[in-house]
């Protein structure tokens, strides 16, 4: 399962690091570096899902002014 979710995370990190070098904004650079590579190291299933999301999260909530 966290194969699957590390899979789908660093697919979402791979376009955000796409957007990071189109609008030049290093918040999208670090979630989508950080996207890739946690999966690496968290393997409880749960954990894998609550910090993609807050990461993925993260730069969004950032661009609408919330964060």
């Amino acid at each position: 399962m966290t194969l699957l979710l590390g899979i789908i995370f660093g697919a979402i990190g791979s376009v955000y690091i796409a957007i990071a070098r189109r609008q030049h904004e290093p918040s999208y650079l670090i979630c989508g570096f950080v996207l890739i590579i946690y999966p690496w190291f968290v393997s409880n299933v749960l954990i894998v899902i609550l910090l993609g999301a807050a990461v993925s999260a993260f730069p969004v909530a950032r661009a609408k002014g919330l964060v």
